[in-house]
């Protein structure tokens, strides 16, 4: 099995670097991450500017590519360039620092990586920590080999996306694992105005850490209850619900 790994926490992030030391005894990895800190991104692409790749080296060995450049833009890269000759079986974006749970799957680096793979007709997975601190990501990484062996025993539909969050806790404290919806996001947003001694406003996008509503068959209720989330994900965001409804408003528009 080959997985071409990223994140959005960078390369030197420990997330991703205890992730591939669990990936190594189940595949063949290639990891290609940005050069820094890429959280929040999205899926920001970089087409106004070249992009750079070095080799990264751990303690004197060959370890991964970094890229100064997206999530999005690591994919990309590793799937048209890096592995142009070995297509990956799978790939792999995290372990993110922090939940993507809910509404966050749309603001999130990690999340958008996997769906850039779907796009490219790879099986992609999301993976992030349901935390804020003190992390655990072995947990997490012990549970991913797992996941992804006995995921790769099925055929695999090309445009896979499974969105998965990890309690914040240790392996032997998982209760197991439940397919879930994503739930919704309450999110407690707030600008900060800053002066500088210059005179100049600066705009400072903060506020309290995130909530969620815990309803049935959420992530937010499967993370509350010790479990591992696995949300499947879908490319085609239309809302069929509201075509009916959206049909008979623009029926009765005038553009004249």
């Amino acid at each position: 099995m080959k997985i071409l790994l990223t994140n959005d926490d960078g390369i030197y992030s420990e997330g991703i670097q205890i992730l591939k030391k669990q990936l190594d005894n189940i595949a063949e990895v290639t990891v290609i991450a940005p050069d820094r800190e890429r959280s929040t991104i999205g899926h920001a692409m970089t087409l106004r500017k070249p992009l750079r790749i070095r080799k990264v080296k751990i303690h004197g060995d060959f370890w991964g590519f970094s890229l100064d450049g997206t999530p999005a833009d690591c994919v990309i890269i590793g799937l048209l360039e890096i592995l142009k000759d070995e297509k990956p079986d799978l790939v792999v974006s995290g372990i993110n620092r922090g939940p993507n749970l809910g509404d966050d799957i749309f603001y999130s680096g990690t999340v958008s990586a996997a769906v850039e793979g779907a796009m490219r007709n790879v099986p992609s997975l999301a993976l992030s920590i349901a935390g804020f601190e003190d992390f655990k990501f072995k947990s997490a990484a012990l549970f991913t080999k797992k996941i992804a062996a006995n995921l790769m025993k099925n055929n695999l539909p090309s445009n896979l996306v499974l969105n998965i969050n990890f309690p914040n806790i240790d392996y032997e404290e998982i209760k197991g694992v439940e397919i879930t919806r994503h739930g919704k996001r309450v999110y407690q947003d707030e600008v900060k105005i800053i002066h500088d001694p210059q005179g100049t406003t600066h705009y400072w996008l903060g506020g309290e850490l995130p909530d969620g509503k815990i309803e049935p068959d959420t992530d937010f209720e499967a993370i509350h209850n010790n479990k591992v989330s696995i949300t499947p994900l879908s490319l085609d965001l239309t809302n069929y619900n509201m075509m009916p409804k959206v049909k008979d408003w623009a029926e009765k528009w005038n553009f004249e």
